[in-house]
């Protein structure tokens, strides 16, 4: 691992229909403490499926995920004491919080019960404390006067707020968003990526698959370019916007700016 470094992909790929469709072909990158990284690019570029195989929603057909030191990819993995462990998943599943361009809330329960649902069942936090922490995170975005209501009853960019902490409510050691704006209505997607930016400026680690260019430009770090499953250019946002090398990204650019 290298100093600092929280993930490691390489030679990561995915591919169905026995090799026909690639997916992800061959992506290397690495992940830092701390790192607010924006994946960017043309639909089907496979930034989801390179999202989504980072905590192995997608299973990868071939490469590495070092995460923590553990390649993640293989179902065992050797402990410091030299014996070979299963790897629990939905452990690993904690330590990275992820954020749908659909909110994913249960309509059938209240925001509270929304929020405290997983600390109390996965992580074992008593009823008293995940409520505690759920109003603390719930009045940090605005919400917390909205605790007894059920999804039904926010607005599309109040569900994407809640969602947003109900998955820092597992203290992730990672955020994964998913174009976490792409489903609100225009004048909605400040609120959520206001507190998006709040989470970046605290530290928290984050992987963004983003249209947003703005978002990418001002509060990335680091900025990747897919197209065609494969990573074509990275940097940070003022190499990748303001002197773009590859003729994909070019044209990519001249696009959507």
């Amino acid at each position: 691992m290298t100093e600092g470094s929280l993930i490691q992909v390489k030679d990561l790929k995915k591919h169905y229909k026995m090799g026909v469709i690639k997916a992800l072909d061959g992506v290397t990158v690495d992940i830092n403490k701390g790192d607010v990284m924006a994946v960017i690019g043309p639909s089907g570029s496979g930034k989801s499926t390179f999202l989504r195989s980072l905590n192995l929603l997608e299973e990868p057909t071939g490469g590495e995920i070092i995460f923590n030191g553990i390649d993640i990819t293989k179902k065992k993995y050797k402990s410091a004491d030299g014996k070979m462990v299963k790897l629990d998943i939905d452990s690993l599943r904690q330590k990275m919080g992820m954020v749908f361009q659909h909110f994913n809330l249960f309509p059938h329960m209240t925001i509270l019960e929304n929020m405290t649902l997983a600390p109390m069942k996965v992580r074992g936090v008593s009823g008293r404390e995940a409520k505690e922490k759920a109003l603390e995170l719930l009045d940090r975005v605005g919400l917390k006067d909205r605790a007894d209501a059920y999804p039904i009853q926010l607005s599309g960019g109040q569900k994407q707020r809640v969602a947003i902490v109900r998955a820092l409510a597992m203290e992730p050691e990672v955020m994964l968003f998913d174009e976490p704006t792409s489903a609100l209505d225009p004048e909605m997607v400040g609120e959520v990526l206001d507190v998006m930016k709040e989470l970046a400026h605290e530290g928290m680690t984050m992987v963004v698959v983003t249209h947003e260019m703005g978002f990418a430009r001002e509060v990335g770090n680091k900025v990747l370019f897919m197209a065609d499953g494969m990573l074509l250019e990275k940097g940070t946002p003022e190499q990748i916007f303001n002197n773009p090398q590859n003729p994909r990204l070019k044209d990519f650019l001249a696009k959507v700016l």
